[in-house]
């Protein structure tokens, strides 16, 4: 089942004299030691969950291909998975760590995680993807740089800072889930946090006249938030792996598992100004700052609160339409960005995805097309490999919209490996939705308030919009993007918003294909987890 963390370190030795013997891509190893702590985000002692007793856990730093070994102990009380937002597994969704696809790393024992950074660059975090343990925290950043020799298309900050803010509730995670579990929804978040502390926790310090970047995560449940410096511009460089056109910003919406990268020049008098935080689209606004400060400050933050946008859906819209794709800039290859004509490439299928709020057995919960997912007590990924029957049926979820009531189903779309989709989310709610697919990178192509019709194609950004694997969905309104199916797994499509996403909206999405070869993807890992139907199976 594992190995204790010494033996587990001698094998790891073992591996890395081996592939430097090879000449492969490097590797870095990791040792997490997954554990309950105190922490007192918003000032009242709460239990936490931890890596090496850290909350946020450790940065992961990266290189472009790297083979990252990340060896996970549990040693909580119940089961436990850690998922990798953004990071594509080529080939490899049996590294994806979600449920349906591996099996929880149960209390007292470890799992080893080995992905490959393949033919990626950005900023992205992880997370605990199981029990709402989320809401515990248990999450740290991720950023993959480029090789040495590839173009990156603006001189290297001064520093590099991770910004991991959100919402967040005082009560623990357990408490949350029973309230979810008893067929409610839950209350308004108590307040916001950054890099797991409340207000004025942190303090940025910086040099003036040096540039530096700051790469922003929503790792919040629920909402969208506004991030901003005080008396300081920033520029858009990356978007989860994309290069960007270099944009200028006062301010920048956030929404739910996204993750910008801006550059900021500390060009102002010497003194101490607020990094903000304000939650979006909420009648009651919360914020948290921290203190970016310049190494001669002179004194400390002056002037008005920075208040910035709040319930404004319009001017959140135009902002995420100003998104722009650098055709000239490298990405994680030498090759400009803009050589992948996505617009010139003929979308094989349509898949309309409209999210719902039914109340099902008299409880709320929500829903893709009409289905509200339920887990099996075997991970979808296994099932398929291993050809067992009962867990789950291809097509258990339809390709449009169905206009009818709710219902729960371990619901599965099949599709086939090199097609190119047309993807349309369409949110009917009063809130925006932010939705999320794993293993793969979209182009956002469109999006806009009202119906989605065959018209509104008439509107697609065909030529420099962004890719990414996180986007949102305005209130009342639909975005289309296009995809390709260039990985083959079971790939989890889920909301960000991490109530919707526990009470059933989510999905898994088979790309598959028939050829059945190790170019396409990787065999069952020999380390893999065995549970439910799936015991017994080798």
């Amino acid at each position: 089942m594992g190995c204790s963390m010494r033996v587990c370190s001698v094998l790891f030795l073992v591996v890395l004299l081996v592939a430097s013997a090879r000449g492969e891509d490097p590797y870095r190893f990791y040792t997490w030691n997954v554990t309950y702590g105190d922490i007192y985000p918003l000032g009242v002692k709460q239990q936490g969950i931890l890596i090496n007793w850290q909350f946020p856990g450790p940065q992961i730093e990266a290189v472009t291909n790297d083979n990252l070994i990340i060896n996970v102990f549990n040693s909580l009380d119940e089961p436990f998975l850690l998922s990798w937002n953004g990071v594509l597994q080529r080939r490899n969704s049996w590294q994806d760590g979600v449920y349906g696809t591996n099996c929880p790393i149960p209390p007292g024992h470890n799992f080893t995680y080995v992905l490959q950074v393949k033919d990626q660059i950005g900023s992205y975090f992880y997370y605990p993807s199981l029990a709402f343990h989320k809401a515990a925290g248990g999450y740290g950043g991720f950023k993959i740089a480029s090789r040495p020799g590839i173009p990156v298309p603006f001189p290297p900050p001064a520093g590099d800072f991770t910004i991991l803010a959100g919402d967040w509730y005082k009560r623990n995670h357990t408490d949350l889930r029973a309230i979810l579990d008893g067929g409610n929804d839950l209350p308004f978040p108590d307040g916001l946090i950054i890099n797991g502390r409340g207000s004025n926790a942190y303090t940025f310090t910086v040099d003036q006249g040096k540039t530096y970047r700051f790469r922003i995560s929503n790792v919040g449940l629920t909402t969208s938030i506004n991030f901003r410096i005080q008396g300081h511009k920033m520029t858009i460089v990356e978007v989860e792996g994309t290069h960007t056109l270099q944009n200028i910003y006062d301010s920048l919406d956030v929404h739910l598992g996204q993750t910008y990268s801006v550059l900021v020049t500390a060009d102002q008098p010497p003194q101490d100004y607020l990094i903000v935080v304000t939650t979006r689209f909420t009648s009651q606004v919360l914020n948290a700052t921290s203190i970016f400060r310049y190494s001669n400050s002179g004194g400390s933050v002056t002037g008005l609160f920075p208040w910035g946008p709040t319930i404004q859906v319009d001017w959140s819209l135009n902002q995420a339409r100003s998104l722009r794709r650098n055709l000239t800039a490298s990405g994680p290859r030498p090759n400009p960005q803009g050589s992948y004509r996505y617009g010139m490439i003929n979308t094989t299928r349509t898949i309309r995805l409209q999210n719902s709020a039914p109340v099902i057995n008299g409880k709320q919960r929500y829903a893709v097309n009409s289905v509200s997912f339920i887990p099996s007590d075997t991970p979808l990924k296994l099932a398929d490999y291993y050809k067992i029957q009962g867990v789950f049926s291809l097509g258990s979820i339809p390709d449009n919209p169905t206009g009818g009531g709710g219902y729960l189903q371990t619901s599965v779309m099949e599709a086939d490996f090199r097609a190119f989709l047309e993807v349309v989310f369409e949110n009917t709610e009063d809130t925006v939705e932010s939705w999320h697919i794993d293993g793969h990178s979209f182009f956002v192509v469109g999006m806009d308030g009202g119906q989605w019709s065959q018209a509104s194609r008439l509107s697609y950004n065909l030529r420099d919009t962004i890719s990414r694997s996180t986007v949102q969905v305005y209130p009342k309104s639909w975005t289309a993007l296009y995809m390709p199916l260039d990985n083959v797994g079971m790939w989890n499509v889920r909301s960000e918003n991490w109530v919707h996403q526990y009470l059933g909206q989510q999905f898994y999405l088979r790309v598959y294909s028939p050829a059945n070869s190790w170019r396409d993807e990787y065999p069952i890992p020999s380390n893999a987890l065995r549970c439910g139907k799936a015991v017994g199976h080798y």
